[in-house]
């Protein structure tokens, strides 16, 4: 892959200098959905699919970007002292925005560079390639700049960007897993305190599989937003009758004492959700370390349950996905995946299972909704490096 794209950023930008190349995974989340923002658990996996740079310094202050995905938007060009949002820069705002908050941070980027950019994650799906192309950009600046800051600050920092310079108000997991992804383990991360653990993935004869229901996503930033502030609104009628940061901090049994105190029915839900799925995130972890992996299952098939009824977040495509994934022999565990309203669901699937999982559950897909579903068996891979 190396070899292959750095004869295609000859190709544009002519031979010469010193090439470095980096690569950042896109990242799946096991479980623990819309819990990143209301100050809980969640427990994502680096995956070996993601986002290449070959880049090259250079000796003037301009940066030229090249995306072999988006070759109908050109080189696109800019000075490195005028970071501003440029709509017609498309996907090159991301590693814009991460060149900014360096900067801000106080970080010396002294001259421009030349970027060929390579992502093969499923565009659109949810497997996080916005967070993928901001940790690339940002493992590629440290390396560039011999800059000293640590993984955790540049997961900040790009978080910051997506922020504050694309305008999209996530919370952190998505950078954090692409930053600190570790072969054959997820991430259990306390997104209020980002305490992390990692628990080593030993599925026994079974594998992950990403279904893509390629519906087109246009819901999801509206819906998302609706999401937080019903949550927020939750959160302060609570703050009213018990000293809390986040929903978070409450365990079951304490929501249930006092959810009286959340007026709204639609708000109470969204609440209830986010107070479940925490604790569910915490136990599956639990199950895992002790070789449970049906106990997994069943709380990846109640995730989703909660996702669909409380939170509200699945609709018909990825119901559809996750029922008849669930119809399957051999299929230990299913639920939707990323920010929900289209993307993708994940499954635990026994090994030998898989074709038939495939071709069933793609089969009833298809008649159902009309729409192709893709599949992908996934390994877990490490985080954003220098290769």
């Amino acid at each position: 892959m190396k070899e292959k794209l750095i004869s295609q950023f000859e190709k544009v930008f002519g031979a010469g200098g010193e090439l470095e190349a980096f690569f950042a995974p896109g990242r799946v989340n096991l479980i623990g959905e819309h819990t990143d923002y209301n100050g809980g658990h969640v427990f994502p996996c680096a995956l070996s699919v993601g986002s290449y740079i070959i880049a090259r310094k250079r000796a003037d202050k301009n940066v030229q970007m090249y995306s072999l995905n988006f070759d109908e938007v050109g080189t696109v060009i800019f000075n490195v002292d005028e970071l501003v949002y440029v709509e017609e820069h498309d996907w090159a705002n991301y590693p814009k925005g991460v060149i900014k908050m360096f900067k801000e941070f106080g970080l010396n980027i002294y001259s421009g560079f030349d970027v060929l950019l390579f992502g093969n994650i499923p565009n659109g799906a949810g497997l996080s390639s916005s967070a993928s192309v901001e940790l690339v950009t940002s493992v590629m600046l440290k390396e560039l700049f011999d800059l000293d800051i640590n993984m955790v600050d540049m997961v900040k920092l790009s978080q910051k960007a997506e922020n504050e310079f694309i305008g999209v108000s996530c919370g952190i997991m998505d950078q954090f897993a692409i930053g600190m992804g570790k072969t054959d383990h997820a991430v259990l991360l306390d997104c209020q305190t980002l305490e992390y653990t990692y628990s080593p993935i030993k599925l026994d004869g079974a594998s992950l599989v990403i279904a893509n229901t390629n519906k087109r996503r246009g819901l999801v930033d509206s819906k998302y937003n609706e999401r937080r502030s019903e949550c927020e609104r939750a959160l302060n009628q609570l703050k009213e009758v018990v000293v809390i940061d986040s929903l978070g901090d409450l365990t079951v049994e304490k929501f249930e004492q006092l959810k009286v105190a959340i007026t709204n029915e639609i708000d109470r839900k969204r609440a209830k959700h986010a107070v479940y799925e925490n604790a569910r995130t915490i136990e599956a972890v639990e199950r895992l370390k002790n070789g449970d992996i049906k106990g997994f299952g069943d709380l990846m098939n109640q995730s989703h349950t909660s996702l669909r009824d409380d939170y509200e977040v699945t609709g018909f495509e990825l119901d559809t996905l996750v029922e008849a994934a669930w119809s399957q022999s051999g299929v230990i565990g299913s639920r939707m995946t990323g920010a929900g309203f289209g993307g993708c669901t994940i499954s635990i699937v026994e090994d030998e299972k898989v074709d038939e999982f495939i071709e069933n559950v793609g089969k009833i897909y298809k008649e159902k909704t009309n729409l192709t579903a893709d599949f992908y068996v996934v390994q877990i891979g490490d985080g954003a490096r220098k290769i």
